[in-house]
């Protein structure tokens, strides 16, 4: 009993340090108060249980835990996918790499929003003929779309505008995926326009033609989300995705991964993924 009404107070000090830290706003953050009171009605149910055996069959309880330890079971392997399913690749000079947005608030961009930000531009410097896909449209709460607020982001930190495409259409990571896949073709259209209006001449005979160079598309988001994204690309029309992950914020970070784990579940469900 002690240890169930620990985890229960645990679960409610985690949620005000949730609130506090992020706003009332944070999603998904009502979960630890579900948690909570799921941890006091299991405690006082196996209390009720144990003065009880006589009353109460034995298949409530053995149902009832056995749905814990399923669930437990289920939120391990989800983690486990997330923090080691994705095998390590050479991300070095990919043609287009997608920047998950997250959320803009009235006074900036979030944190976790600002560390993917900082990565891309890491990778920028070391890859300069990379396209960064800047990829989020703009929440009712929020006062600009976060593929803009991530382009004001990045150009004041000496990125090129040349280097950046925005898309401002996606609310879900699948939206995400689909909308900047789109733009990415959009962008290789037109560059094969425009060569095809100044093309190089050459004497016939001295070259051989060759099939166009298949691009390179990464996705750059925060180390919980890597998974889910790269599992969604592969579903919507980029199977050989990259994945370049940055760290994630330390005191929202559990609460960040049980969140995850239930996308997960639901994107599944869903055929997203």
């Amino acid at each position: 009993m002690w240890i169930l009404w620990l985890i229960a107070v645990l679960c409610v000090i985690y949620y005000v340090i949730i609130v506090t830290y992020s706003g009332l706003s944070t999603s998904f953050s009502i979960i630890w108060l579900f948690f909570a009171v799921a941890c006091i009605l299991f405690g006082l149910g196996w209390d009720t249980y144990l003065r009880q055996k006589d009353r109460i069959p034995l298949w409530i309880p053995v149902s009832v835990v056995t749905i814990c330890c399923t669930g437990l079971l289920v939120f391990t392997i989800v983690e486990i996918l997330v923090f080691t399913g994705v095998a390590a690749r050479d991300t070095s000079k990919l043609d287009y790499v997608i920047v998950l947005g997250a959320r803009v608030k009235e006074d900036g961009i979030s944190k976790s929003l600002k560390k993917r930000l900082d990565k891309a531009i890491d990778y920028l410097d070391e890859n300069p003929g990379t396209i960064l896909v800047l990829s989020g449209a703009q929440g009712v709460d929020e006062p600009v779309s976060e593929a803009e607020a991530m382009k004001e982001y990045l150009v004041f930190n000496g990125v090129k505008e040349e280097q950046l495409i925005l898309e401002t259409r996606s609310y879900s990571t699948v939206e995400n995926i689909a909308y900047s896949r789109v733009a990415i073709e959009e962008d290789q259209e037109r560059k094969k326009a425009q060569s095809q209006e100044s093309p190089i001449i050459m004497v016939p005979g001295t070259y051989e033609e060759v099939p166009d160079k298949p691009i390179k598309i990464g996705v750059l988001t925060s180390d919980f989300h890597v998974f889910r994204a790269q599992q969604i690309a592969r579903k919507w029309g980029i199977p050989d995705i990259y994945t370049i992950s940055c760290g994630s914020d330390p005191v929202l970070f559990i609460h960040f991964c049980v969140r995850e784990c239930a996308a997960i579940l639901k994107d599944k469900l869903v055929g997203n993924m």
